[in-house]
């Protein structure tokens, strides 16, 4: 969880080229926030007057969204070609706080997308938005995630990823590292990869406890590495403060229209992934799974989930999620007791407050960061391949997830493939910012995804007789021709043996 939780705040700070001291306040900020919202997810208020809650009331630990990287890097990359943020005389980018500052304004208005779906009965949830549309869109934002942590794990997904001659990046983080190399060079490649080989090998011969924490494990060798061989800058954990806490520094919010349509459709994935992770939640923790105190531990998870998106903003955090690592732990200790969960939220509030501890995970190498990351992006990818595995694969179900999943694979693969459609450059800003918002969208491979999958989900009409249809296949085609030829060979072997017979 703890390494789920400070990896979105670094990735965004970068793409923003915050400086290392808002990266550090970011990620003790993400901590403190976490812990805040964790324990009002545990602890389950009910609205005064109302049928309805706040919270689930179980161990439901809350920490920062992956889902809002793709989106945001994308955003943050479109604001420097359109000028939004500014560059230097050489193109180089600045540091583009409100950038920064226009995502979290637009996912808190987003976020209300959430909140207004929590008051919908989960089972009409369901329904509209199924497996067949949540499955492929988790997927695609994990193999878009793979890119950024392939990215880290070659050196770094900023300014030094181009390989410049010369400049401040023409090694990697920059050329005033300790450790600087550049891109892609082999001592970044083989740092990145024994943090992955340690989690494979935490997962082989770990104790359960350690399997749990495979990815922690990994990113302490990296880190004893990566300090071992001098990569480490101490010059960030000198400078930071002792403590810290929320609106020690602050972003100027603000709307950033193109990104509207996809964090509308992170925000539906969001909602959907919260039913799952209560679901689970719930069967671990040996509670019932259906009837109408399950449904208003749903109904308050979702709840929750939109506030903390609109909460999370205005602490100057992108949004937040129901994380699901929480099942695997309650199961391997059997512990489903709040006051567990709670004592999480203290020990993250206190990682938080202290600003060092913090400013020594800020400075924790990209090629180790890359190792770790990408082994958790690609757990999002599977997760969704796990979520498409749980819909019948009929023919009407196969045609929806190859039409949503060709355009979605392709704009994740080729992301400047619509880039050059609009051709306006004239004075209309409004009219700039609508096709920049429809140009975003169209690269983003999952939103792409997420809209067309629900939109022939709920056009196409349901095949009853399809798993009735017998299927032909190449093992199946000639099995008639087959047989008769293997009759008639069989029928002359026994007509030769019977005029042999005779003669012996």
């Amino acid at each position: 969880m703890l390494a789920g939780i400070i990896t979105p705040p670094i990735i965004l700070a970068g793409a923003a080229n915050l400086g290392p001291d808002l990266q550090s306040y970011l990620v003790s900020t993400s901590l403190i926030v976490c812990g805040i919202l964790s324990s009002i997810q545990i602890t389950r208020f009910h609205i005064i007057g109302t049928p309805y809650y706040i919270g689930t009331g179980l161990i439901s630990v809350v920490g920062t969204s992956f889902a809002t990287i793709p989106v945001a890097t994308g955003a943050l990359s479109q604001m420097y070609a359109t000028g939004f943020c500014p560059s230097d005389a050489n193109g180089d980018p600045l540091p583009c706080p409100d950038g920064y500052g226009a995502i979290l304004g637009t996912a808190a208005c987003c976020a209300l997308l959430e909140i207004l779906m929590s008051f919908t009965p989960p089972k009409i949830l369901k329904r509209v938005f199924p497996p067949l549309v949540t499955g492929p869109t988790v997927l695609l934002i994990g193999v878009k995630l793979i890119a950024t942590g392939f990215q880290n794990w070659a050196g770094g997904s900023g300014s030094c990823q181009t390989r410049p001659e010369s400049g401040i990046f023409a090694l990697c983080p920059t050329i005033y590292a300790p450790h600087a190399l550049p891109w892609g060079s082999a001592e970044f490649i083989g740092l990145g990869f024994t943090v992955f080989l340690t989690i494979i090998l935490c997962e082989r011969f770990g104790s359960p406890i350690m399997k749990s924490t495979a990815v922690v494990m990994g990113l302490l060798v990296g880190c004893i590495v990566a300090g071992a061989t001098n990569y480490f800058d101490r010059s960030g954990i000198d400078s930071a403060p002792v403590v810290s806490f929320i609106w020690v520094h602050t972003f100027k919010l603000s709307v950033y229209g193109p990104i509207v349509l996809p964090l509308l459709a992170v925000y539906i994935v969001l909602a959907m992934e919260c039913i799952g992770d209560v679901t689970a939640t719930c069967d671990v923790s040996r509670l019932q799974v259906d009837g109408p105190l399950f449904d208003s531990r749903i109904q308050g998870g979702v709840l929750a989930d939109g506030l903390n998106g609109i909460i999370a903003a205005l602490c100057t955090i992108s949004p937040m999620s129901t994380f699901a690592q929480n099942n695997g732990v309650i199961a391997l200790t059997r512990c489903a007791n709040r006051k567990a969960g709670y004592a999480c939220c203290f020990w993250l509030l206190v990682m938080g407050i202290f600003a060092k501890f913090a400013a020594a995970l800020v400075a924790i190498p990209s090629a180790v960061l890359g190792g770790m990351t990408t082994f958790l992006f690609a757990a999002v990818a599977v997760s969704g391949i796990r979520i498409i595995s749980t819909t019948p694969l009929t023919r009407r179900n196969r045609f929806i997830l190859t039409a949503s999943l060709a355009v979605g694979y392709g704009a994740t693969l080729v992301p400047d493939w619509f880039a050059y459609v609009f051709t306006y450059s004239g004075p209309n800003r409004a009219l700039l910012g609508f096709y920049n918002a429809i140009e975003l969208v169209m690269e983003t491979g999952f939103a792409v995804t997420a809209f067309l999958s629900l939109f022939l989900n709920l056009i196409l009409p349901e095949e009853i007789e399809d798993e009735e249809t017998p299927e032909l296949t190449a093992n199946t085609a000639d099995d008639r021709q087959d047989g008769e030829e293997w009759d008639r060979i069989q029928g002359k072997g026994k007509g030769a043996e019977a005029e042999i017979e005779p003669k012996a």
